[in-house]
């Protein structure tokens, strides 16, 4: 475990706390406090979605999460935990009194657990740190991930991100079906149903659909096209055309899991000029590329600097034209789980079985118009699953 102690006044801690032996890991209580429907780390930990903000301890192998009235039965049945303690039971019978502050009761009940280190992630409370510590407790803060495992994905953890996919792709298949069948007004604008087809309006049809599959939507799904699609994360907004780039990301959560799936595909509603097919085409083979290197042990910055240097020999070299950036400039992927942007960054990463990555090489040319491919693949012993299979067209 990799930790360091949290420094406060030397008059306070005379000694050099880098020089004091640490504890073995299990004297150490990992302590977490946080809500669990946003709070990947807690329902990573749990099992357990609650909207407000309760405890999680474990201490010498045993886990337990401390809940409020309002959740102790739903917590009992569901969290996948050795012990569910009531925070009302609790003042009752280690405080002997119901007035005490949280911070008094939360010292009271680690006290009686008996430990003395405690083990806390980089977010947590400084307020409640310094109280702890002032009560007595050496504070150890986590580097990096809380969960270093989460990094890694379970068999049950690529079938809930398999499913998430799913759902991500029953979005995108709705928006191919509505711009399939749009109409090509005056002046290249797109209709639909009677109406000019704008970016919030496909979102809207987008979002319904994947929430119609079990996913909770972002509310922002990337509907941008033409100029609008030379920034990675402009959400797009007003009339759509025939005849331009139009990128699409979809990333839901699904309902069930928690987990998120991530997709994007790029596309023209009618003929695509020579200029969009040779970028849409390139940004596909610079993704070809990554995908082949892509086995264990390989390093993450050394693949994306492969596509960056390939998209410049193909005539799309990353740099500033005018104040604005052109070429591939975002990182060539991300981790991908409870969280949409979780860690390792494929950047950053030497490559494990068990890794799930987005794959997203994209390029972006003011004046032209942007253009990204991005699938989900899990790193195995062999090189790489694609859990993603929608497929990518072009023309529509």
């Amino acid at each position: 475990m990799t930790y360091h102690k949290i420094e406060r006044s030397r008059a306070k801690h005379p000694s050099n706390p880098r020089t004091k032996k640490l504890p073995e890991d299990h004297q150490v209580l990992r302590l977490l406090i946080d809500e669990s429907e946003r709070g990947a780390d807690m329902f990573y930990a749990t099992g357990f979605r609650a909207p407000d903000p309760f405890i999680y301890f474990q201490y010498q192998g045993k886990r337990t999460i401390v809940l409020s009235d309002l959740e102790i039965d739903r917590g009992r049945r569901e969290a996948h935990v050795e012990e569910v303690l009531s925070w009302s039971d609790l003042q009752e019978k280690i405080t002997s009194s119901s007035s005490l502050t949280y911070e008094q009761t939360l010292i009271a009940l680690l006290k009686q657990v008996g430990a003395s280190h405690l083990l806390l992630p980089a977010s947590f409370s400084l307020g409640l740190a310094r109280v702890l510590e002032e009560a007595g407790f050496f504070l150890l803060i986590q580097n990096g991930p809380f969960f270093p495992q989460r990094a890694v994905k379970k068999p049950q953890e690529i079938k809930a991100l398999s499913r998430a996919i799913d759902i991500t792709e029953t979005g995108m298949k709705r928006a191919v079906e509505i711009l399939t069948r749009s109409n090509i007004g005056k002046k290249n604008q797109l209709l639909w149903g009677g109406r000019k087809l704008t970016a919030e309006l496909l979102r809207q049809e987008v979002e319904i659909a994947m929430y119609q599959a079990g996913g909770i939507p972002a509310g922002d799904s990337i509907i941008a096209a033409g100029e609008q699609a030379c920034d990675p994360h402009e959400r797009g907004h007003g009339p759509l055309y025939a005849h331009e780039l139009i990128i699409i990301d979809l990333f839901p959560r699904d309902s069930k899991s928690g987990y998120y799936g991530d997709l994007t595909r790029t596309l023209v509603r009618g003929k695509a000029t020579p200029a969009q097919q040779h970028l849409w085409q390139t940004c596909l083979e610079g993704q070809e590329l990554a995908l082949k290197k892509i086995k264990p042990s390989a390093s993450g910055k050394i693949i994306e600097r492969s596509v960056k240097d390939f998209f410049t020999r193909a005539g799309y070299p990353t740099e500033k034209k005018k104040g604005r950036w052109s070429g591939f400039f975002h990182g060539l992927g991300h981790g991908l789980g409870l969280e949409l942007h979780e860690g390792p960054r494929f950047g950053d990463a030497i490559l494990r079985p068990g890794h799930v990555f987005t794959m997203e090489p994209g390029l972006y040319i003011p004046g032209l118009g942007g253009v990204r491919h991005e699938d989900v693949l899990l790193v195995t012993a062999e090189g790489y699953r694609l859990l993603s299979h929608d497929s990518k067209v072009l023309e529509i």
